[in-house]
């Protein structure tokens, strides 16, 4: 049975060692609160000056309260404030100390590799990397020695990173600095962090998570551990993406056992703004509260939701759900509020579904690829969402309206393009280097200069200073011919590469 977060008492909180009196507290929503009451006058920025000179059409739109509450704090109250409901912040996250960002993930990833990597440093990297990583590591000259995840043989979808590869590669380059993962996956898919957590500080060697998709995963018990309770030194996390921030509000959480905190504390204020929007951090706060108070019960409701929507779109023809078992992995190791639909059986793409969907009955996915559609189950869903999302894909599977595809063009398993190949510069030297565009089908022996990412898998086929092989170049070639999503390059077709110029 579900708790009503009204009874909540400090034994019935999914955290029973937090202070419950204290996290009723919102340090940077009172001060917001108490700015508003005041009736300040401002002569500072924002220049709007409370939505007075906003657009009418915007304001229309946006609702006055936006504006209202874009203000900017007296520096040293904010700085005290924001300071406050960080810390309450690494209370609920599990961290030594939490940092806001209003940047979203991405600036966690640029300000943790920055302050635990220099140029030419190894570091051991899952070949899942979002692009942001990939930025970081242009930023600080390291040289990635990339993992590979291990691959669905069918659906191509990423199983997790093994603790076991992560050690042999660390016992391969003793000398890397950091482990970087990826974890939970855009699927839903956590990878062992607790074992990689282990055996990269065995040597030493501290973790880092991009843990973007993972927000929720400390407030309810049936969700894969995450990452700081596995064990990482440093994560970062999306309170956006499937929480109730604002969007671009993320946390950085670490400890300092084996990383200098005041330096990460200066590579965090590198990459921010110093005019933060006040809406978004305050967001990030209110989150945190409702997290630590009513978390559980609003993420039980979340998994029964999305339980509901598993049995009903598995009733519908040609539609399977991909979970745990059906992927082959421990129940503790997928998070169940994720959807990944297969509409392979209805003779079509997740492109197209996800089109029909949207155009015809209003209905938006969080992504598609030639497979099928990821839909996000949050503690912002009702049954009524759900059925919609359910009547409206029986609707095209029924009606048979969605562009139906002949013959399916599905390349043949990623496992060996996914791969690391031959790294001849790092990022940071490739990013700087002259370079020139080449077709693909004659880049063979060419060293990349840009990110190739096709989905599915999500993972990089080509990365900044790898050797380009004709292993690679057939398979992107039987990528671009079955129309599936490539994000990265220059030339989405996949007609040209860019790489680097061999006369650099």
């Amino acid at each position: 049975m579900i708790a009503d977060p009204h009874t909540l008492t400090q034994h019935s909180l999914p955290h029973p060692h937090l202070n419950l009196s204290r996290h009723r507290r919102a340090p940077l929503v009172e001060a917001l609160r108490h700015y508003q009451a005041a009736g300040t006058v401002a002569f500072s920025t924002p220049g709007h000056k409370g939505g007075a000179a906003a657009n009418g059409d915007l304001r229309d739109i946006l609702g006055a309260a936006i504006f209202a509450s874009d203000i900017w704090l007296n520096t040293a109250d904010h700085d005290a404030i924001q300071r406050e409901a960080e810390d309450l912040a690494a209370d609920a996250w599990d961290a030594e100390r939490t940092f806001f960002l209003t940047n979203g993930s991405s600036a966690g990833n640029h300000a943790a590799l920055l302050a635990m990597l220099g140029p030419g440093d190894e570091v051991i990297v899952a070949r899942d990397l979002h692009t942001s990583l990939l930025t970081a590591l242009i930023h600080t000259g390291a040289r990635p020695i990339y993992v590979a995840p291990r691959l669905h043989p069918s659906l191509d979808i990423s199983l997790g990173v093994s603790a076991d590869d992560v050690a042999a590669v660390l016992a391969a380059y003793p000398a890397a600095r950091l482990v970087v993962l990826t974890s939970p996956s855009y699927w839903g898919v956590a990878s062992d962090v607790a074992g990689i957590a282990t055996v990269a500080h065995a040597r030493g060697v501290p973790l880092y998570v991009d843990e973007a998709w993972g927000p929720h995963l400390p407030f309810h018990p049936d969700l894969p551990r995450s990452a700081m309770a596995s064990g990482a030194d440093v994560a970062v996390t999306s309170a956006h993406k499937l929480l109730s921030s604002l969007s671009q509000g993320a946390v950085l959480n670490a400890r300092g056992l084996r990383l200098d905190l005041g330096r990460l504390a200066a590579t965090v204020r590198m990459g921010q703004t110093t005019s933060p929007l006040v809406p978004i951090l305050a967001s990030l706060d209110a989150c945190r509260r409702q997290m630590v108070l009513e978390g559980e019960w609003m993420l039980e409701r979340a998994l029964e939701l999305a339980a509901y929507a598993r049995l009903r779109l598995e009733a519908i023809p040609g539609v399977a759900v991909r979970d745990a078992e059906r992927l082959g992995l421990p129940s503790d190791r997928f998070d169940a509020t994720r959807l990944v639909i297969d509409v392979q059986g209805l003779g079509t793409t997740g492109f197209a579904v996800e089109r029909a969907l949207r155009d015809r009955f209003g209905v938006a996915v969080e992504m598609s690829d030639l497979i099928g559609l990821v839909c996000l189950v949050t503690i912002g869903d009702s049954r009524a969402r759900v059925d919609r999302l359910v009547t409206a894909l029986a609707s095209l599977a029924a009606e048979q309206e969605v562009p139906r595809v002949i013959s399916m063009v599905t390349p043949r398993s990623a496992g060996a393009v996914t791969a690391p190949g031959e790294q001849v510069f790092s990022p940071r030297e490739a990013f700087f280097a002259r370079t020139r565009a080449v077709p693909l089908a004659a880049a063979a022996g060419e060293v990349a200069a840009e990110l190739v990412v096709p989905y599915p898998p999500g993972i990089p086929v080509l990365v900044p200073g790898e050797r380009i092989s004709r292993t690679k170049i057939g398979y992107l070639t039987e990528v671009a011919r079955g129309g599936a999503s490539v994000r990265g390059p220059a030339d989405p077709r996949l007609v040209t590469v860019r790489v680097v110029d061999s006369g650099w």
